[in-house]
């Protein structure tokens, strides 16, 4: 009998850390297998737990709103309020409309009034610049009698004994060189 109380003694004298562990040691092994996943997972858990609690309070809602929704008069003048303001749009849509046509039409005359005075001054022989009134302001103020002249104050590009393969000349510092013999440095 005494040496089953010896041995119930030593197993009580035994601390719990090392009964856990072969605990810890499966734990860790777990872990470092499956550790990704299982954190994949939590925030799964977690995402559809957030989105479920969102969705039941609409559900609530939504069953005291058409509670509310049945009573016919508020029924009736929430359609009154929305035909309202539907008309008020189709309105403003329609001034917007008929600003917008009377516009194409003011441009189109515009157009056929240009066109009109185009064909006219080609007729009488004269050529048109895109506006017939700055043209008409043009010939008002230059007399028929004048020509086109040259100007003579331009100066000219180049003196005359100007030769570019010369090397002399304009040039200044610069030389004409030819290029490297031999094949090409690309690939």
């Amino acid at each position: 009998m005494e040496a089953d109380g010896d041995a119930r003694v030593q197993n009580e004298d035994v601390p719990p850390n090392q009964d856990l562990s072969f605990l810890q040691s499966s734990v860790t092994s777990i872990l470092s297998e499956y550790g990704w996943y299982l954190v994949f997972l939590c925030m799964g858990v977690f995402l559809l737990i957030q989105h479920l609690r969102k969705n039941r309070p609409r559900d609530n809602q939504s069953s005291s709103v058409s509670a509310v929704s049945q009573d016919p008069r508020s029924v009736v003048e929430r359609q009154e309020a929305l035909e309202a303001s539907r008309r008020k749009m189709q309105e403003e849509q329609d001034a917007r409309a008929a600003e917008f046509k009377e516009k194409q039409q003011r441009l189109e005359e515009e157009k056929r009034r240009q066109k009109i005075e185009m064909w006219e001054s080609m007729k009488e022989g004269k050529s048109y610049k895109g506006n017939a009134k700055v043209a008409q302001q043009n010939t008002e103020e230059t007399p028929s009698s004048s020509s086109l002249r040259p100007r003579t104050d331009k100066k000219p590009l180049r003196n005359s004994g100007y030769s570019p393969l010369s090397g002399e000349g304009g040039g200044g510092t610069c030389a004409w060189r030819p290029g490297r013999r031999g094949p090409s440095a690309g690939g």
